[in-house]
């Protein structure tokens, strides 16, 4: 089955635009949990725009769901990550200028000091995931330093969607539909995220290959209107369906 990660970053934004404590993240979390999410997604930036570190020790304290921490290849983040040992860890890129992830992570041009960098998570007993472009030489890269998971970034697919550049977004999915197979071929779990909406998902999730999809934004968005439950179980259906 093809398995939800729901991020719960932007209800953290939502608390943090007025210094209050709601809503709470860890309340989200429970709720995904219960309308079928497989995973809960949070990631802790060096800035603490919207998760905190109070944030984590409750998910780690208190979540059933795996944890899927996002963070950047920093002493800082791996020093916590070491601490908490959450089950999964995805390294990302991150900028303080940049509104969200606007990348992937470039594993080729950095692979003697990711493979240093993530050989201490690993012995934790953190499964590693790298987010990356659907390029070769990345996936290629990710293998050979012993990430067990890439999660393809998802955002440039998603947009020319929406811009209706609808040649460029069929190349990008054809993109990702090759990033996935090499992955796989190379021993890789393949993971897929960023940008995905009702809309959009159907195709991303019948890629057979990928094995999760983490998706956040979106649904906090959405959850504005039908409430978090109802949008989580609209967006595995659509994921359902197309898998099926």
């Amino acid at each position: 089955m093809l398995r939800l990660g729901v991020n719960i970053d932007h209800v953290a934004t939502i608390r943090n635009a007025r210094g209050t404590p709601w809503p709470d993240p860890l309340r989200a979390a429970r709720i995904a949990e219960e309308a079928g999410a497989d995973g809960i997604t949070a990631h802790l930036r060096e800035d603490r725009r919207h998760i905190s570190d109070a944030d984590i020790d409750a998910l780690m304290a208190h979540l059933t769901l795996p944890l899927n921490l996002e963070m950047a290849a920093t002493a800082e983040m791996q020093a916590i990550a070491l601490r908490h040992r959450p089950h999964a860890v995805c390294l990302v890129p991150e900028k303080r200028e940049e509104r969200t992830t606007e990348g992937g992570l470039d594993v080729a041009g950095n692979e003697a000091f990711l493979a240093d960098f993530i050989a201490p998570l690993r012995e934790a007993g953190s499964r590693v995931s790298l987010f990356i472009g659907h390029a070769p030489r990345q996936i290629e890269a990710a293998a050979r330093i012993g990430a067990a998971v890439v999660e393809l970034h998802t955002g440039a697919y998603c947009d020319f969607d929406t811009e209706g550049r609808l040649a460029d977004r069929d190349a990008e999915l054809a993109g990702l539909a090759e990033g996935a197979r090499l992955a796989h071929a190379l021993g890789l779990e393949v993971h897929a995220g960023h940008g995905l909406t009702f809309e959009t998902v159907g195709p991303v999730a019948a890629l057979p290959e990928i094995r999760e999809l983490n998706i956040g934004h979106f649904l906090i968005a959405e959850s504005v209107f039908v409430g978090l439950g109802e949008a989580i179980r609209r967006m595995r259906r659509c994921m359902d369906r197309a898998r099926a």
